[in-house]
């Protein structure tokens, strides 16, 4: 068990239900695991325990506890794999669009990580159970290149390059609008939307997060580019277009209601360059984009 939390309710959070508050508190957590806690008895108000319905008041004390979580049981899985190379400390593979990467709630199976298993006979541990091997991530319906660790020492060197910004990684993306300069960079704090938890956005306070691109090419309504992430935050390509008012193409959480059909954000890991952990050999790959990115270009093309 986690060690016990407190929280006093000030306007903030008056009058909301306490599976709500607790769910703002808890960015890792989702309502329903939030829910899960009440039910159970980890949570109390002025210590006494509650129901999910109940209205937090001004001056109300909120203790709870998280639960240990629970390992899944992960099964190997025989999933083609688009390995770009491969020795016996890592692999760099080309995840396609629409797998995610290591299981999580409501994606027990088909992901990554359970084709890595079958195609592995060892991943590092570093990340736990649930997430052998697995050095970095990109999200579901970006597709593109992810290195992964066979053993830990391999793990550490690599987890080690990348917080030192040794890792290169260039993406390219279709964005709304024309960008009219041909270089950029996006420096602006990123951080938990304080009105949707689900939701990254750029807040005083947030991690530091910086994008550098440029313009690949321009059309009528939409413009191709190539970014540079100088960090990497959880969804930061997708947040920093945004920001300057240029949402990626197809993007559902942080793009246009009226946009193109691309099953997901118009998004792909190109290219990554980093020192192999053994060999201190400099390692460059690149995979292009998926068919549906192609096309979607294409698509483009036509309607300037």
């Amino acid at each position: 068990m986690t060690e016990t939390k407190q929280y006093t309710i000030d306007e903030t959070y008056a009058q909301k239900r306490i599976d709500h508050v607790l769910a703002q508190l808890n960015n890792e957590a989702s309502r329903s695991q939030v829910q899960s806690w009440v039910k159970d008895g980890y949570v109390t108000v002025n210590q006494t325990p509650v129901k999910n319905n109940y209205k937090c008041q001004i001056g109300d004390v909120i203790e709870w506890q998280e639960p240990e979580p629970e390992d899944m049981s992960l099964e190997p899985e025989n999933i083609p794999l688009d390995i770009r190379y491969e020795d016996e400390h890592l692999l760099v593979v080309n995840k396609p669009k629409g797998m995610v990467v290591h299981p999580a709630f409501g994606h027990e199976s088909g992901t990554l990580v359970n084709a890595l298993l079958y195609h592995c006979d060892d991943l590092s541990g570093i990340n736990g159970v649930n997430r052998p091997g697995i050095v970095h991530r990109i999200d579901k319906d970006t597709s593109g290149l992810l290195v992964v660790a066979k053993h830990d020492q391999a793990h550490e060197r690599l987890s080690e390059q990348l917080a030192n910004k040794d890792i290169k990684r260039q993406y390219e993306a279709l964005v709304h609008g024309v960008i009219s300069h041909e270089l950029g960079t996006i420096d602006a704090p990123i951080g938990r939307d304080a009105n949707d938890r689900q939701k990254m956005a750029i807040v005083d306070g947030g991690k530091p997060a910086i994008t550098h691109f440029s313009v690949v090419e321009q059309f009528q309504d939409y413009t191709h580019v190539s970014c540079e992430l100088e960090t990497g935050r959880t969804h930061q390509i997708r947040v920093h277009f945004k920001y300057i008012n240029h949402p990626l193409v197809g993007d559902p959480k942080y793009g246009y209601r009226k946009t193109l059909d691309v099953d997901g954000q118009a998004l792909h890991a190109k290219s990554l360059s980093f020192l192999h952990p053994v060999s201190g050999e400099e390692m460059m790959m690149a995979a292009e984009p998926p068919q549906i990115f192609l096309d979607t270009i294409d698509q483009i093309k036509k309607m300037s």
